[in-house]
C-alpha cells in the first residue's frame, strides 16, 4: 500500500516561492491578515477561543507542507530571523522588565522545570518498556529486533535535545553510538511531537486564567508582574515618534550584534581552554544569555522609558516572525510514512508521560499553567522556544524562559546520559 506521504499535495515538489524577500512578504501577509481578523468585530471572537499565536504557527506550517514556501530549516531567511531577530526581540522585551518582580515568581518555576527534566529522563525508558511490552503481549512487533538496537540509541540522543538542545543531541549520538539513519528519524519524531506540544502550549496561553481559576491556582505573583508592567506602561506611554523608533531599532540591532560577537568569543575561548565546559552550552545559548543581560542592564537606566514609545511592540513583531518560521520548518509529511510508525508511537507515549507528570505536579503545587509551559519548553526547545512560549503569556515573562532554558543546557548532558542508560536497560529487559 502506498505511503500517505505520496498523496500529500506538493509534498515532494519544490516550493513555489524560494526567494527570501518573497517568503518574507508571505509571512508578513499572514501576520497582517491574522491581526486584521483579530481586530474585526466578528472574526475577533474566534481568536478568544484559539489564540492568534497558534494560527501564526500553523498557517506557515500549512503553506510549507503544501509546497508554497520552503520547509528547509537551513533556508537563509529562517536562519537570519533566528540568528538576528530573536536576540533583537529579547533586548526589547527585557528593556523595561521589573527584575525584582520576575525573581519573585517563587519556587514553582524551578520545581516544575526540574519536574519536566525528571519526566523526560524517566519517560523514555517507561515508554519503551510499555510500548514494546504491549506489542509482545498482543503478538506483534512494534519495532523489529534488528531495528530495536538502534531505536533505543536514537531515543537516547532524542533525550539530549529534549533536555538540553541540539548540542546535547549530537553529544548523545556519539555517547550511545547512534547511526545517522536513526538520528534522521529522531529529527522527524522531534518535529512531529515537540512542535505539536508547542502549539498546545500556545493554546494554553490564551486560556490560562480559565485553567488556573478552575484549579484554584495561586496567580498572585504572575498578576503582580503584569500589574507592574501595566502601571509602568501607563506612566511612560506617549505618541511614537520617528526619533523614538530609530532609537528602539538601533538598540535592538546593536544589542543583537554585541551579544552575537560576545557569544561567539566566549564559545571559542571555552572550547580552546575548557573543552568540557564548551560542550555544555552551544554558541547560540551564550548569545541569548548576553542579549538578555544587555536588556536587563538597560532596564536599570532611563532607556527603559522607550517602552512607552513601543519598544515591546517592535520586539513582538520580531517574535511573531520567528514563530512563523518555526511553523514553516515543521515538515510533517514524513510522519505518515508507515516505516516510522513504531518509533513515533514510543515518542508520543513518552511525551504523554511528560505532560501527565507535569500536570499532576502542577495540581499538587496548585501552580499556574504558565510554569508548566515555560518549564516544559525550557527543556524541550531550549533558548529558541522557551522565551516565545513565555512571551505568549506576557512579554515581561520572556526573561523567565531564557533563565530556565539556560539551566536546561547545563543539565542536559548529565540527565540525557542517565536517560540513555535507562533506555539501554529497558532494551535489555525486552530483548534479553
Amino acid at each position: 500500500m502506498a505511503s500517505l506521504m505520496s498523496v500529500l499535495p506538493f509534498a515532494e515538489q519544490a516550493p513555489m516561492f524560494t526567494e527570501p524577500m518573497s517568503v518574507l512578504a508571505i509571512l508578513l501577509a499572514v501576520l497582517g491578515l491574522l491581526f486584521a481578523m483579530n481586530a474585526h468585530a466578528k472574526f475577533g471572537k474566534f481568536f478568544k477561543i484559539i489564540p492568534l499565536l497558534v494560527f501564526a504557527y500553523f498557517v506557515p506550517t500549512l503553506l510549507s507542507n503544501t509546497g508554497v514556501i520552503p520547509t528547509d530549516s537551513k533556508f537563509g531567511l529562517y536562519t537570519f530571523i533566528k540568528t538576528w531577530l530573536l536576540p533583537a526581540s529579547l533586548v526589547l522585551l527585557t528593556l523595561s522588565v521589573d527584575l525584582k518582580a520576575v525573581m519573585g515568581l517563587g519556587r514553582n518555576a524551578v520545581v516544575l522545570f526540574l519536574g519536566a527534566t525528571v519526566s523526560i529522563v524517566l519517560g523514555g525508558p517507561i515508554a519503551y518498556l510499555l510500548c514494546m511490552g504491549v506489542g509482545k503481549m498482543f503478538g506483534f512487533e512494534l519495532i523489529s529486533p534488528e531495528f530495536a538496537d538502534q531505536a533505543w540509541r536514537g531515543l537516547a540522543a532524542l533525550s539530549g535535545t529534549w533536555i538540553g538542545g541540539g548540542a546535547n543531541f549530537l553529544a548523545m549520538q556519539e555517547e550511545f553510538d547512534a547511526s545517522e539513519s536513526i538520528i534522521t528519524l529522531m529529527v522527524v519524531v522531534d518535529v512531529a511531537i515537540a512542535n505539536v506540544w508547542m502549539a498546545v502550549l500556545l493554546l494554553f496561553a490564551g486560556r490560562e486564567k480559565e485553567m488556573d481559576e478552575k484549579m484554584g491556582a495561586d496567580r498572585s505573583s504572575l498578576d503582580a508582574v503584569r500589574e507592574k508592567v501595566a502601571q509602568f506602561q501607563a506612566t511612560v506611554s506617549k505618541p511614537t515618534t520617528l526619533a523614538a523608533l530609530l532609537t528602539i531599532s538601533a538598540i535592538a540591532i546593536i544589542g543583537a550584534v554585541v551579544a552575537t560577537w560576545a557569544g561567539g568569543a566566549i564559545s571559542v575561548w571555552l572550547k580552546e581552554y575548557w573543552p568540557w565546559a564548551g560542550g555544555i552550552m552551544k554558541e547560540f545559548t551564550w548569545v541569548v544569555i548576553f542579549v538578555t543581560l544587555i536588556g536587563l542592564t538597560l532596564s536599570f537606566t532611563p532607556v527603559r522609558k522607550l517602552e512607552g514609545s513601543g519598544a515591546s511592540a517592535v520586539g513582538s513583531v520580531f517574535l511573531y516572525l520567528l514563530v512563523t518560521t518555526i511553523g514553516a520548518k515543521a515538515e510533517f509529511s514524513k510522519i505518515f510514512d508507515p516505516a516510522n510508525t513504531g518509533i513515533l508511537i514510543i515518542g508520543a507515549v513518552w511525551m504523554l508521560f511528560h505532560i501527565a507528570f507535569l500536570m499532576l505536579l502542577r495540581r499538587y503545587l496548585k501552580a499556574p499553567i504558565f510554569f508548566v509551559a515555560v518549564g516544559s519548553k525550557a527543556n524541550i526547545g531550549g533558548a529558541a522556544s522557551a522565551p516565545i512560549v513565555a512571551s505568549a503569556f506576557h512579554p515581561a515573562l520572556a526573561t523567565v524562559g531564557v533563565l530556565l532554558a539556560t539551566f536546561g543546557y547545563v543539565l542536559g548532558t548529565g540527565a540525557a546520559i542517565i536517560c540513555g542508560n535507562l533506555l539501554r536497560m529497558a532494551h535489555n529487559l525486552v530483548f534479553g
